[in-house]
């Protein structure tokens, strides 16, 4: 049982990345897209901070005098998530505007329709 339970957020990353791929692969609205390319960015920040945790060691912040360096977690997964965590949301914003665009240029979001995409 603690096996299952240890892997669970695994396997939500997994579901996650699956999920986005399947939505971009398939989905022909460019909005169903950019949030598939979304789910894809949640599934990766998940799993990262997954491999990062270790079972039994506390956050990495020194405000009691009684904790040594060895029973902490490494925080550098903890910036690198915190940090791919804004630039997903900037890049999430960028995408939609862009497709805001694309629909102002060609009164479509469907992927087959647009004019100039050569598939």
């Amino acid at each position: 049982m603690s096996v299952i339970y240890n892997s669970m957020y695994y396997i939500a990353s997994g579901g996650l990345i699956l999920i986005g791929l399947y939505i971009v692969l398939v989905k022909t609205n460019l909005i169903k897209i950019v949030i598939g390319l979304n789910f894809i960015d949640t599934g990766i920040n998940i799993l990262l901070i997954c491999i990062g945790y270790i079972r039994g060691k506390t956050a990495p912040i020194f405000s009691d005098p009684g904790i040594k360096s060895t029973s902490v977690v490494d925080p550098v997964p903890q910036a690198l998530v915190l940090t791919a965590i804004v630039i997903g949301v900037a890049v999430l914003a960028l995408a939609l505007s862009i497709v805001i665009k694309v629909y102002e240029h060609n009164k479509t979001l469907n992927v087959t329709k647009i004019k100039g995409l050569k598939w």
